[in-house]
């Protein structure tokens, strides 16, 4: 008889400790989330797919509005202002390098018109970028927000700029293609190993 007692009691008091050494661990889990308080959220149009390489360079943003088309817009201003930024920090890198390799008379006014003349390509360039990835979502709040990705093709800029330096007159005299694309793949080679961005 005293067996049959034991027996019961035994299984129950094994189930107690399975019970409470999952409820622990499920319990545990809950605590660490809620000490971190963060909730892992997707970015649309981002990450590795949508960084510059060599062959293009990419921005992304967004854009909120209580109205979608605004929202858009918004998206498509702050994604061209980041993709210009790249870009001149990349060519101000490429005419800083070129310039201090070659000898001009006036460094200072060729760099000056360098920086004038890559600003005039950018900003024509700018009207052929191409759209990789957009996405329109609405908030709870009833807000409308745009995520955009696009993209510039790295050939036709140096293409566009090649143009430029080459037919200007003060520069005409001193200017080298090669050597230029030469300093500019280099710095190419620093965006991409700094993981494109």
């Amino acid at each position: 008889m005293k067996t049959k007692i034991y027996k019961p009691l035994g299984l129950l008091l094994a189930g107690a400790v399975i019970f409470g050494s999952t409820f622990t661990s499920c319990k545990s889990k809950e605590d660490v989330s809620n000490v971190k308080n963060e909730t892992l959220i997707e970015v649309y149009c981002s990450g590795p797919d949508y960084r510059s390489d060599k062959s293009n360079f990419r921005a992304n943003s967004i854009g909120e509005s209580s109205d979608q088309v605004t929202a858009r817009k918004k998206a498509m201003s702050n994604v061209k202002a980041d993709l210009a930024g790249l870009i001149q920090t990349v060519i101000k890198g490429t005419t800083d390098n070129y310039v201090n390799s070659r000898e001009f008379n006036n460094v200072e006014e060729v760099e000056e018109r360098f920086e004038s003349l890559t600003r005039e390509v950018l900003n024509q360039q700018l009207n052929n970028i191409k759209v990789i990835c957009e996405k329109q979502t609405i908030t709870k709040e009833g807000r409308y927000k745009t995520y955009v990705a696009i993209e510039m093709s790295v050939d036709a800029l140096e293409e566009a700029l090649n143009n430029k330096l080459s037919r200007d007159q003060r520069l005409k005299i001193d200017y080298d293609y090669e050597k230029y694309k030469e300093t500019f793949d280099k710095e190419m080679d620093k965006l991409e190993n700094s993981g494109g961005y």
